[in-house]
């Protein structure tokens, strides 16, 4: 039997008119006090109080679901990948996206051949073959162009093939795998035949690419490879190149492509599946810096470049994966990535193949990274029958519980670390909300909360998969109420209800309007604008904060400026219709920004990343006086945007952290910071981080915020 595995991956490897300013400062300030129009009062409880919150924000967005939010991969050594009951199962699951030919074979896979030399390719694996399952399921494909051995007219050849001759309208197509894993950083498994493996031809070539395969189909939208920052080899800068592997890329390509490709694997081995699933609180922060790099390089260009998560699952060996609580993590994963800005989230494998053989939570499990069985055996134990379902496959069948393509995803908040909750405002009013227990020992009682939602009178309907349960299955009558409901140990809940007759977005006749853009942002304003909705009276702004929200703008036409904002601050905003009754409607789409630093400083800080290791890295610092006095015993100051950032030891000046903050002062003897900018100041450190390593947004010397520079 050939190898089913993705070749191994290096040790650590692992989103008319401004407010007067009075006014504005008055609205802000009376949303803290009162209740938005159509925000409801909490629900009432039940007489028993559960033991864990979970609060609902219908008003504040996330954004919405799109066609292809549920992918899988598929392979071309995988015998079972054109079954029909694949199709069926995928259908069933709403899957809308399907990617091909198969992870790290895509580099060695010649499409018009069938081949991939050095590969086992199994029989009826064949391109047209594919289409026909992805049609059948009703989905899209998202290809693998040959970078590794292939070339931009080989994969213009497909291009034409696929959409000329076949009229398939295959849309999305990805510029190889995982490319940085082509031994430049010293660690290779992905096949790269270019003499030049660096960052730079990498996206040299993409732009031969996109260029020869947009002659043929000028509609295709092409992806670029990244690397999920914080994990191996983000951070890394090969000999002779500018900067690390995103950076470099992107300084060259965002004109030229429409979306970037990022896999994300929950950990090695060694990983347990409590470790996977608290792993998963990292991903919010990586996809924010994978928005950030687009931001930084595509400026506003930015939204028209999409992110998918093309390869996700909890580790790439050992055991764990065919087991319950990879099934808890793949319903968790797929929301949490989906929440974050992603447009197409793929579970890495459709079959991929027995493994370590286990036994978790009272099951076999096979070690298999697949989301179906592939009948294979590991000595004498064998899986089940080919295209039995494990359990990471209802996972991901309960997340189209909540919704489909055009729904809305909202913030929610648990009070619990073992209790992960989603929610979906759905285009009809309805709400969806769905729960994870990842506590194998313990139901766990939820009471819901809501706010700009009015749940009626009525039972909500239940679906779970816990224990017993062979698949999504209708709780029946009784199993919750609008306000109370309880998780089974290791279970998933979706909890679906109505909205109280003429409450919800559905009752108010103004429409949805469209995500705000950013026009201008300064320091300390921001100004917004916005496709208006028909029916609308007036606008609200509200800005975010986990699942609360408050209001920080108002206004009749379609934009608005945002004033008083901290210098260096991120915001999360997005903006609702009123009609002439008050009635809200849906919000739109989120807009993330962040305010800059003031032009006129009396102070300036760069702050300059010079080498790093995926989970650490050294960084210098150096500090200019800007001021007409001399500055005689500095201190520098600075918040870390996450909290797996520290400094670990540091020279040329004294270091101290206090949660994320840290405190830098002038080492003993040092000489005054010249005014005018006439001499500067610089110390370095090493760093660590557990997840994304985004630079600081701003400095303060001595109180005063400095200039970036």
């Amino acid at each position: 039997m050939p190898p089913l595995h993705r070749p191994g991956r290096p040790a650590g490897a692992g989103g008319p008119g401004a407010l007067a300013r009075g006014a504005f400062v008055l609205a802000a300030a009376l949303a803290l006090l009162t209740p938005l129009a159509g925000v409801a009062p909490a629900a009432p409880r039940t007489a028993a109080v559960g033991d864990v919150d979970v609060r609902v924000n219908a008003q504040a967005a996330l954004g919405r679901l799109s066609d292809t939010a549920r992918g899988v991969n598929t392979a071309i050594w995988d015998s079972h990948m054109n079954d029909p009951e694949v199709t069926r199962l995928m259908k069933a699951a709403d899957v809308g996206m399907m990617r091909y030919p198969g992870g790290s074979y895509a580099d060695i896979y010649h499409w018009e051949t069938h081949t991939a030399p050095g590969g086992y390719v199994a029989p009826g694996t064949g391109f047209d073959a594919f289409m026909g399952t992805v049609r059948a399921t009703g989905a899209q494909p998202i290809l693998i162009a040959n970078y590794g051995s292939g070339t931009p007219e080989e994969a213009a050849g497909w291009v034409r093939y696929a959409n000329i001759t076949k009229n398939y309208g295959a849309k999305y197509w990805e510029i190889g795998n995982e490319i940085y894993g082509n031994g430049h950083y010293g660690s290779g498994w992905e096949h790269d035949d270019h003499a030049d493996k660096s960052p730079r031809e990498y996206a040299r070539q993409v732009r031969a690419y996109a260029e020869a395969m947009k002659a043929v189909d000028p509609t295709v939208k092409i992806g670029a490879v990244l690397t999920a920052p914080g994990e191996w080899p983000d951070g890394v800068v090969g000999e002779g190149d500018p900067g690390d592997w995103n950076n470099t890329v992107l300084a060259e390509v965002t004109d030229v492509i429409d979306f970037v490709s990022v896999h994300w694997y929950a950990g090695g081995s060694d990983t347990t599946a409590q470790d996977a699933m608290d792993r998963l609180a990292r991903l919010p922060g990586e996809l924010r810096e994978v928005r950030a790099q687009l931001d930084r390089y595509a400026g506003a260009d930015s939204p028209r470049i999409g992110i998918a998560l093309t390869e996700i699952n909890t580790n790439t060996g050992g055991a764990r994966l065919t087991a319950r609580p990879n099934g808890l993590f793949a319903a968790d994963a797929f929301m949490t990535a989906l929440e974050n800005g992603v447009f197409n989230v793929d579970w890495w494998d459709t079959h991929n193949g027995a493994g370590q053989i286990t036994t978790v939570d009272g099951e076999t499990d096979y070690g298999d990274m697949g989301m179906l069985s592939s009948g294979a055996c590991t000595g004498d134990v064998c899986e089940p029958a080919p295209n039995t379902p494990f359990h990471p496959y209802y996972g991901m069948k309960m997340t189209s519980e909540l919704g489909t393509a055009g729904d809305t995803m909202v913030a929610t908040e648990s009070s619990a670390r073992d209790v992960s909750a989603h929610a979906v405002l759905r285009r009809d009013g309805r709400l969806s909300v769905l729960l994870v227990n990842k506590d194998p020992d313990a139901a766990h009682t939820v009471d819901l909360d809501y706010a700009g939602f009015t749940p009626s009178a009525g039972a909500p309907v239940v679906h779970r998969y816990a224990r017993g349960d062979s698949d999504i299955t209708d709780a029946g009558a009784g199993a919750a109420t609008a306000s109370q409901v309880t998780v089974p140990p290791y279970g998933l809940l979706t909890v679906t209800l109505e909205p109280r007759a003429g409450t919800g977005p559905g009752a108010s006749a103004a429409g949805t309007p469209g995500t705000p853009r950013l026009e201008a942002v300064t320091d300390t304003t921001a100004r917004l604008s916005w496709t208006g909705a028909p029916g609308a009276a007036r606008y609200l702004v509200q800005e975010r904060d986990g699942a609360y929200t408050r209001l920080v703008g108002e206004t009749t036409g379609t934009s608005v400026t945002l004033r008083n904002l901290p210098p260096g601050s991120g915001h999360t905003v997005n903006v609702l219709a009123s009609d002439a009754s008050g009635r809200l409607s849906a919000p739109s789409s989120p807009l993330t920004f962040t305010t800059g630093t003031p032009s006129n400083a009396t102070c300036a800080v760069t702050y300059h990343r010079d080498t790093g290791w995926g989970n650490g890295f050294v960084a210098t610092v150096t500090v200019r006086n800007l001021s007409d006095t001399p500055i005689t015993g500095w201190t520098v100051d600075w918040d870390w945007p996450t909290g797996g950032q520290s400094v670990s030891s540091g020279w040329n000046a004294t270091f101290h952290q206090t949660g994320s903050h840290v405190r830098v002062t002038a080492p003993e003897g040092a000489g005054p910071l010249a005014p005018d900018g006439a001499s500067t100041a610089s110390f370095g450190f090493v760093g660590a981080n557990d997840g994304p390593n985004p630079d600081p947004t701003v400095f303060r010397l001595n109180g005063a915020v400095c200039s970036g520079g």
